[in-house]
């Protein structure tokens, strides 16, 4: 009896610890697309997210963006790069705290076209 009565309070808690968490639900450029610029990032999340770090990658190196959301937590994020992207493949790594206090981490990859 104990044993159902425990299975039946994890699978009753399931979904709230589910949905405990802030999610990116929409980037831009969007997750694998292939654009010709660049002329913003951003993540928009299904509850406020404090971004405490972000970096763009390239097979070259780190490219340079300017935050245009400040460290409050926001349903969006908002950053520029510093100079025009050149043709090739992006990752845009972000670090964050979701409004639960959990650590949160994600990326989303994109390539510029001629």
């Amino acid at each position: 009896m104990i044993k159902q009565t425990l299975f039946g309070m994890v699978v009753a808690m399931a979904p709230m610890l589910a949905a405990a968490h802030s999610k990116s639900e929409t980037t831009t450029p969007a997750d694998g697309a292939t654009v010709t610029e660049v002329p913003e990032l951003s993540m928009r999340f299904d509850d406020p997210m404090r971004i405490i770090s972000v970096t763009l990658s390239s097979p070259d190196g780190d490219v340079e963006i300017e935050r245009e959301t400040g460290m409050d937590p926001a349903k969006e994020f908002l950053a520029m790069p510093m100079e025009e992207l050149a043709p090739g493949s992006y990752r845009f790594d972000w670090r964050g705290m979701a409004s639960d206090g959990h650590p949160m981490q994600g990326s989303f990859s994109f390539t510029v076209a001629k």
